[in-house]
């Protein structure tokens, strides 16, 4: 049965009736059809050893019903030195195409040793070979990412939360495996939970936006967004773009992706709700900052009650991802501000 809206926060099928599984995803447009690719979570268990099942990808015409394409990274269960085994932490892939080389070049994020692993295909559907399985810029811990290419020049850049206390944005190679040494420091001298992360790029009228959240693990907080005249910056911090927001955490979601519907400037922002059954409130966000931030600052005191809350709550291991939702919605434009108002469905065409 075909739908006709997008719901977001609730349970998301694909074509064949099943959970679609493209967390901490991103959206490739090409030939006509979106390609929605991201971490398969439907082995992942509330402390459980299984992380991620692979990459998957979807494909639609209309940004509403996806088909399943199946794994374009699958897991590797049988293999405890893979880096494609279940319980290694694996997410946020970003995947561009190097129009000079025809490669498209894929980047995987692995949270447990702080590192990416870049492989390359010359079909988007893969199959992928690896070409780098460790790598760290600038011998620095590696987080959450994005990718951008300048249509007009072909160059690429990588926006990135370095040791969890910087979000940098540096040019990459010629063949996008890599980066140069010229970088631009957006974000520094950060703590948790006010750290950056979340790291989402993306561009309206010729305008470079960057869109982050806190740092809570999985626990949803407040987002913030940042505008420059060029991918390089400097970027400007705006403030938080969702509107009437009474969860004080982005309605409940984290942002990995934001893209623009094909042959316009209308944006689409993707996110994930991963702990739906955990609803976050001011009140509960205010505990985690006194909890997480009386590490680093004594003008903050966290209560026990505070910090039972945190040690409780579903942050990172005690997570069951697998019923994680999805919170897709467009942005509204209020001159050069983004806004993003809680929709309870909509379709693409309408916006």
């Amino acid at each position: 049965m075909m739908q006709t809206h997008i719901y977001p926060g609730e349970v998301w099928m694909d074509t064949n009736g099943k959970r679609i599984e493209a967390h901490g995803g991103s959206i490739f447009c090409e030939e006509g059809f979106y390609y929605w690719y991201g971490e398969d979570k439907s082995h992942t268990r509330k402390k459980g050893k299984t992380w991620t099942w692979g990459i998957k990808c979807y494909r639609s015409a209309d940004l509403v019903n996806w088909e399943d394409l199946g794994h374009i990274v699958k897991p590797m269960p049988d293999d405890k030195d893979s880096l494609f085994h279940p319980n290694r932490r694996l997410d946020r892939p970003h995947i561009v195409k190097n129009e000079k080389t025809g490669k498209y070049v894929l980047w995987l994020k692995y949270c447990d040793k702080a590192h990416f692993a870049i492989l390359t295909a010359d079909a988007l559907l893969g199959p992928y070979t690896m070409v780098n399985p460790f790598f760290q810029p600038y011998g620095r811990k590696a987080g959450d990412f994005d990718l951008a290419v300048d249509a007009d020049t072909g160059e690429g850049y990588l926006y990135v939360e370095l040791d969890h206390k910087e979000v940098v944005v540096c040019r990459l190679t010629e063949n996008y495996m890599g980066v140069t040494d010229e970088q631009a420091v957006i974000y520094t001298g950060l703590n948790p939970p006010f750290s950056r992360e979340g790291v989402t790029h993306f561009t309206h009228g010729g305008r470079h936006y960057l869109l982050t959240s806190g740092m809570t693990g999985y626990i949803p907080n407040p987002s913030e967004i940042a505008v420059a005249d060029d991918f390089m910056g400097p970027f400007t911090v705006l403030g938080n773009p969702h509107m009437d927001d009474e969860s004080s955490a982005s309605f409940n979601s984290q942002a990995s992706c934001a893209f623009p519907i094909a042959g316009t400037e209308k944006i689409i922002i993707m996110a994930d709700r991963w702990v739906p059954e955990y609803v976050m409130t001011k009140e509960k966000y205010e505990t985690f900052v006194r909890a997480i931030y009386s590490r680093y600052d004594k003008k903050y005191k966290a209560s026990l009650k505070d910090m039972l809350t945190m040690m409780t709550s579903p942050m990172m291991g005690g997570a069951n991802t697998s019923i994680a939702n999805y919170v897709w919605l467009p942005v509204e434009w209020e001159r050069d501000m983004p806004r993003i108002y809680w929709r309870r469905q909509w379709n693409p065409e309408d916006i």
